[in-house]
């Protein structure tokens, strides 16, 4: 970094760093906010059926503000743990699967009392409402403020007769009047290491002491103080290694790439509470690279969150129903004047925070499996997107990652992701978790020289083809990229343990043209979703047909694959095909009989795999990428992304979807030759390719495990 750059850095820090507290006008309306808040539960103004779900929510509103009280004088740090455990409970206690049935965050409750038109509206107040325990623990006054406004807006409303119309419009207008707000505020926890909160937790608490978990304010289950306790079991230098081996594939990844890591200043660390004692090690580490940690908690606001997607650190679910109930909430505001807006106010904040944006490297992701997969109950009562406001989403999707790459740039950042279990995988939790530790470990070299030998047979072949087996009824065609000078370039990228823990896989970007068939697997589990027998159909590389048996009706299994896949998109591309060889992963994943629970981090190293979406080089495709034996990898477009040169919103998808073969489901994967030879890399489900066969020693006693 310059010292030109440096001041920047400096000076940036110095106006960031300020204090957040109300002005004396706001702290007023705070108070007085607080005191109307207390009286609704008195009166009568509202007239049934609304009355109760005012009542009940004027009374979350006031522990929240008790909550905010207790954080302020530290009461909260005197509790036990057990009281800290029943305070935590009752928090979110409306959301708990037991109590949904007769919860507002219900749709179909919320509708059965209030009707289809208000219904709806009533359950986005709710759902907005519930940011209130993050702004009580986080003393986030200003949220908080906004929050009891917008309530006490609304309750007058229903006091005054109106109706549902006037209330959308209110609700509408809270999300256009305060967007600026937000986008402001987002841009900048993403950015800002001065807002602490959550790492001054992690460095000063105590974390043998498992009451630090509720001082976050995230549901806390017996699953995150599991976690905590063994974590505190092992020895110092364990600990320290597992955090290392994440923080040395972030480091890595920037040399790898031959990107600057001495000209950034931050790393954004994101993880699932319980892993605190990592966190810490991996905060340290980094600051012996040079990196400030920036730790932000997953949205809050509407208008910040992305559907049920949780970016940032975060706690258990209280409902995973709950989240996708209300995934297409943003209905309600969806439109081109809002998107617009939206647009306007995030280039405004990177504009503000630029010099923070130039310096931040991207970030580090703890991702966590083992819990049980969820397969959503369709809820025809839950707010849904029309077609304009599907288009919208897209459009802002796509001008956001432009607007977002124009600042913090994606030939200068890097990433790292690595994946390890939680309790709920069951009792064989701590063996579990040891074998992940040996597989995030394996030895990258030994990889390294197999994948080289199955490089070396794919760029002789124009195509891929990939047969299913065992019911598994794939059978596509993978068109490949041509190679001018086999001897300095090549289509695969030989994938060891950098960026993408744990090693193993060699992946390209197809052509589309060619690439046909289908795609079939009995269940895979795609985020936080499950799918049952998924088919995708590929013409030309785009999708063409889809469909899954998760519902009864075949509209709503299209609608799950057309949100969750497509991302509201008509259809995508083929943006990645990709042959894991990591049988050591496939391996523990049937001794444990957890194949369903595995991310796909590790899953798509358990066979080939296929994403949907933009590329693995979106929005770096001009950067050149070289594999460890020198040869460039020339595949880093396809003729969507390749129109970026001639209109840039229409080359990115704002999605990259990962969908892997196990190897008991695949019967073959052949490369055509150009020569019209055939080149056989797996059959049966083992590798067959000359100098591959050490993959299939994990895999020998494999049909004996449970």
């Amino acid at each position: 970094m310059s010292h030109e750059q440096l001041e920047l850095w400096n000076t940036a820090l110095h106006e960031l760093n300020r204090a957040t507290t109300l002005t004396g006008d706001e702290e007023e309306r705070f108070r007085l906010a607080g005191e109307r808040i207390r009286e609704i539960g008195q009166e009568e103004a509202v007239p049934a059926p609304y009355r109760e779900f005012f009542i009940r929510e004027a009374g979350f509103l006031c522990t929240m503000l008790k909550r905010m009280k207790q954080v302020e004088d530290g009461t909260l740090h005197d509790m036990t743990l057990d009281e800290l455990r029943a305070l935590n409970h009752a928090d979110y206690a409306d959301l708990l699967p037991e109590n949904y049935h007769v919860s507002f965050g219900n749709p179909t409750y919320a509708n059965s009392i209030f009707g289809k038109e208000t219904g709806p509206l009533i359950g986005f107040l709710y759902n907005e409402c519930r940011g209130a325990v993050v702004y009580a623990y986080e003393d986030r006054r200003w949220d908080m403020l906004i929050t009891l406004e917008l309530f006490l807006e609304i309750y007058r409303q229903f006091a005054d007769g109106a109706d549902a119309h006037a209330l959308k419009d209110t609700l509408y207008w809270y999300c256009l009047d305060y967007c600026a707000d937000f986008m402001d505020q987002r841009t900048r926890e993403t950015l800002d290491p001065g807002l602490s909160c959550a790492r001054d937790l992690i460095m000063n608490e105590d974390l043998t002491d498992l009451r630090y978990l509720y001082y976050f304010g995230e549901y806390i289950t017996p699953s995150e103080e599991k976690m905590a306790s063994f974590l505190n079991s092992l020895p110092e230098e364990e600990v320290e290694k597992a955090a290392r081996t994440w923080t040395e594939g972030y480091r890595m990844g920037f040399v790898v790439e031959h990107k600057n890591l001495a000209a950034k200043r931050t790393v954004n660390l994101r993880y699932r509470c319980g892993f605190e004692r990592i966190v810490r090690h991996a905060v340290r580490q980094f600051e012996d690279m040079g990196l400030e940690s920036v730790i932000y908690r997953s949205a809050t606001h509407l208008v910040n969150r992305r559907q049920h997607l949780r970016i940032g650190y975060y706690g258990a679910l209280p409902n995973p129903q709950f989240e996708y109930d209300h995934r297409n909430d943003a209905a309600v505001f969806m439109d081109g004047n809002f998107v617009t807006e939206k647009l306007r106010s995030l280039r405004a904040a990177y504009e503000h925070y630029r010099n923070l944006a130039f310096v931040h490297g991207g970030p580090a992701v703890m991702d966590v499996f083992g819990e049980k997969p969820f397969a959503p109950e369709g809820n025809k009562d839950a707010l849904s997107m029309n077609p304009d406001a599907q288009r919208e989403q897209v459009r802002y999707n796509n001008e956001a990652g432009q607007i977002t790459n124009r600042y913090i740039r994606g030939e200068d950042r890097s990433f790292t992701i690595i994946a390890w279990p939680v309790p709920e995988i069951g009792d064989h939790f701590e063996e579990i978790f040891h074998a992940t530790e040996e597989i995030n470990n394996l030895d990258y070299r030994t990889y390294q020289q197999i994948q080289q030998k199955l490089i070396e047979a794919l760029d002789r072949g124009e195509s891929v083809h990939v047969l299913g087996m065992n019911g598994n009824d794939t059978d596509i065609t993978v068109q490949l990229h041509r190679l001018a000078d086999p001897q300095k370039e090549t289509n695969f990228e030989n994938c060891v343990a950098d960026v993408n823990i744990p090693v193993g896989e060699v992946f390209t970007s197809p052509l589309l043209m060619g690439t046909n068939g289908r795609l079939s697997v009995s269940q895979v589990y795609l985020g936080e979703f499950h799918y049952k027998n998924l088919r995708i159909d590929v013409k030309d590389g785009m999708v063409a047909d889809y469909t899954c048996d998760n519902f009864e009706r075949e509209e709503e299994n299209r609608r799950y694959i057309e949100e969750n896949i497509l991302f509201h998109h008509p259809t995508v591309p083929m943006g990645e095909f990709a042959i894991g060889t990591n049988t050591t992963a496939y391996r523990m994943a049937k001794k444990y009989g957890i194949s369903s629970k595995l991310p796909i981090l590790i899953a798509e190293k358990m066979g080939p795999h296929f994403a949907f979406g933009d590329t693995c080089y979106s929005w770096q495709e001009d950067l050149k990428v070289f594999n460890p034996d020198g040869r460039e990898v020339i595949a880093r477009d396809n003729e969507i992304s390749a129109l970026r040169k001639t209109d840039i919103s229409a080359a990115y998808f704002g999605c990259h979807t990962d969908i892997t073969i196990p190897y008991e489901e695949l019967g073959l994967i052949e490369v055509n030759g150009r020569d019209g030879s055939k080149i056989r890399i797996i059959e049966n489900g083992r590798f067959v390719l000359p100098g591959t066969e050490e993959l299939n020693r994990p895999l020998e006693d494999v049909s004996e495990l449970r």
